[in-house]
Order: structure tokens, then C-alpha cells, then sequence
């Protein structure tokens, strides 16, 4: 079978690995327990997980051990990477709701059940009660805060202040993947690239501690052509819950990605074959559309099911010409509801009504075929005669609204 490093490394997984000619000889060699860990400050993961947690499956089918630990002890600190506040801290009972929540969501990727489990730990087991003399006396002896001061994830904190209660943070995290080694065999901690320091940080104190080798790979962060991080959407993050994002514009999400980045994405966030990925984006013209229907399709389908992900193709197809209007994403209002600003708000397009009224006087707002043009105007008659219509917000947004 071939080496799942040749696999991560060919669909453009991995960004950083340490002792990677050994690394490479295990992979290929034995089953390794490896570990991601997930911060549970949310009830819904978001595509900011979605490479960590397919790597994940892709290193379960090669045969080896996935972890998923929850950060349930690491939560009631907050992690500084990548931030320029401290994070708000959360309650035990918050945390654990949230890693059911997680669970659920990837069990749509790694198996937790059958032939080579996945196993879910918390390092809330072991944080939550340690004697803080005793952890500073064995752990804390082994990093060097000279060293700690140079992270990444410590400089972007240090201009406003960096708090002790988070300094700490890097400890817990070296601990952890010390734990999972002592606990569960785990020699491998995986994660995106922003966690490097941490991630350096328990592989050499395993190596200090346990003299045996441990491992850290990153993974690359999924960024547009201008370098943002994907996944922001108007509405905020692109979650993988449902009712957070709905199927639909998960769908649309990646329906509208830029052409340089299908391949990317394919690659990435599928596990479709990379021949047919290298057929399907060889063009540069209108072909890519069905390149970016077959991608909105196979990532939806793998976070939301299939079902699911036909109804979303239906709809958008509905929408966008070639389709039903009975499949167009639908949506129901009161008929006290007569202005296009109130219209906008009650079918969630609009935050407030400041923000229709912008919409609609920037002339990205039209009613069946009419273009809405007064920001205090209201619901064309005929259309709330016929009890039905299309609300179409500028070029990706059509709704069928019905009224009560």
C-alpha cells in the first residue's frame, strides 16, 4: 500500500514536519497513533477544521490511530495563537455540550467504531486536577522562556499584553501530546500550521522526558488568491452545522469559489481520485463550472450527506437557471409584512434594517422582475397579490417567498 505521507504531500496537505525522513519510515512501516486537538469554543466545527479532520480520515484508512482530543482543560485558558485579545473563558458544562456537538460532526469522516477506532479524549481529565507545584517541578523545567518569547503565537500578543493565565497555554499543550503518548501510544501531533510552536514544543518535551522520538506535521491553511483565509462568509464563519450554515449555502459557498482554487480545494476537502480532479480543472474557460458543481457537491455531501447535498444542488440549480422553481431555497413571511427592508430581515439577508436599506440602495435587491430602488419601498402589489414571488439579492442570493 503506498505511504500515506506520498498521499497527504501529493494532494498539498503538509507544510512543515520535523525529522521527516523518519517520519516517512514509520508512516510506511507500523500503525502510528497520531492526535489533532480541537478547542470546543463552539457548538460547530467550521472549515477552519475541515483539512485537520481529513488528514485525519485519510491517515485512518492508511491504517493508522486518530485521536481527536478535545481541548475541555485548554478552553478554560484560551488559546493566544493567532489572536490579539484574550479569549472569554468558558463553563465545563458549555465545554462538554460542545465536544458531543464535535463528535457527531466527525463521525461523518473518521469511523469511532469497527476496525481501528478513532478515539475521543479530554484533556480536562488530566489539566483539571493537576497540582501546579508538582507540574511546574517535572514540566515546566523543560521550556525555556527565552525560547517560548520567540513563538509566533506569543508575538502578536505581546504589544497589548500577554497574560500569565495564557503563557501557560503552551505547557498544557506540550503536556497533552506527553499524556496521549503515555496514555494511548501516540507519537505524531498534527494540526494547521499556526500551531507549530506548540505542536515543536510537545514533540521535544516527549523526547526530553520519554527519550523517544515524537513528530509534529502542519497542514496548509486554506487562503484565497489575496491570501485571506476561506470560509468567511457574510454571515460570518462557514460552519458545518446546519443550522449555523445551511446545505445550501455550504453548497453555494464552494459553487462560487474562484477558479484558481477548485483544484486546491478538490484536493483538499474530497477524496475524489487526482486523475479526474486533473481532467476536470485542465480548462480555463466556462468548463470550470462544472468542476466547481462537482467540488460544492462532493464537499457538501461529505459534511451534510447526500440527501442532502442533491437538495442543495437542486436549489441552486433552481436558482441559477436550468432547474424547478420548486426547488429554489424557500422561505415563508407574515402577510403583515409589507416593506422590501422588513422583507429583508425576516428572510435573514439582511442583519438589520440599516443594512437592507443599503442593500437595496446599492441596486442589489429586485422582486420577480423589478428592481427595488427606494430603500423605504415597499413589496410590489401584484407580487403580494399572488401570494408568491422571487426575491433575488445581486447575483448568488434567490429566494421563493411565500406569503402566509
Amino acid at each position: 500500500m503506498k505511504n500515506v505521507f506520498d498521499v497527504l504531500k501529493e494532494r498539498g496537505f503538509i507544510k512543515q514536519t520535523v525529522y521527516e525522513e523518519d517520519l516517512y519510515k514509520l508512516l510506511g512501516s507500523e500503525s502510528v497513533p497520531f492526535y489533532v486537538g480541537f478547542d470546543p469554543t463552539a457548538d460547530s466545527l467550521h472549515i477552519g477544521h475541515y483539512i485537520p479532520i481529513m488528514a485525519m480520515a485519510w491517515m485512518q484508512k492508511y491504517g493508522h490511530k486518530p485521536v481527536a482530543l478535545i481541548g475541555g482543560g485548554t478552553a478554560m485558558i484560551g488559546d493566544p495563537s493567532g489572536r490579539t485579545d484574550m479569549r472569554s473563558m468558558m463553563t465545563r458544562e458549555t465545554i462538554e455540550h460542545n465536544c458531543a456537538c464535535f463528535r457527531k460532526q466527525m463521525s461523518r469522516f473518521i469511523k469511532f467504531d469497527g476496525e481501528n477506532p478513532a478515539i475521543m479524549a479530554n484533556n480536562a481529565d488530566w489539566l483539571l486536577n493537576l497540582n501546579y507545584v508538582d507540574f511546574l517541578r517535572d514540566i515546566g523545567v523543560h521550556f525555556s522562556v527565552n525560547r517560548m518569547l520567540t513563538a509566533e503565537c506569543f508575538k502578536s500578543r505581546m504589544e497589548k499584553g500577554l497574560s500569565f493565565l495564557e503563557f501557560n497555554y503552551m505547557l498544557m499543550q506540550g503536556y497533552d501530546f506527553l499524556k496521549l503518548y503515555q496514555d494511548y501510544g501516540v507519537v505524531l501531533e498534527l494540526g494547521g500550521d499556526d500551531q507549530w510552536s506548540n505542536m515543536l514544543a510537545g514533540a521535544n518535551l516527549i523526547r526530553k522526558k520519554e527519550e523517544k522520538p515524537a513528530y509534529a506535521m502542519t497542514f496548509t491553511l486554506l487562503l484565497t488568491s489575496e491570501g485571506k483565509k476561506m470560509g468567511k462568509t457574510a454571515k460570518g464563519a462557514l460552519w458545518l452545522d446546519e443550522n449555523k450554515t445551511t446545505p445550501y449555502e455550504f453548497y453555494q459557498y464552494f459553487r462560487n469559489v474562484e477558479d484558481v482554487k477548485v483544484e486546491e480545494c478538490m484536493r483538499l476537502l474530497t477524496f475524489m481520485e487526482m486523475d479526474e480532479i486533473k481532467e476536470l480543472t485542465k480548462y480555463n474557460d466556462e468548463r470550470m463550472n462544472s468542476a466547481k458543481e462537482r467540488l460544492a457537491f462532493e464537499v457538501t455531501k461529505l459534511v451534510h450527506g447526500e440527501e442532502k447535498a442533491i437538495e442543495a444542488q437542486k436549489q441552486a440549480r433552481a436558482a441559477f437557471g436550468g432547474g424547478s422553481s420548486e426547488d429554489m431555497p424557500k422561505a415563508e413571511i407574515d402577510g403583515s409584512i409589507n416593506l422590501v427592508a422588513d422583507l429583508l430581515v425576516a428572510v435573514g439577508q439582511a442583519k438589520s434594517k440599516g443594512e437592507a436599506k443599503r442593500l437595496i440602495e446599492g441596486g442589489g435587491v429586485s422582486i420577480d422582475q423589478e428592481k427595488i430602488t427606494n430603500p423605504f419601498g415597499e413589496i410590489p402589489s401584484s407580487s403580494l397579490s399572488n401570494k408568491e414571488f422571487i426575491l433575488h439579492k445581486g447575483k448568488k442570493v434567490h429566494i421563493k417567498v411565500s406569503v402566509k
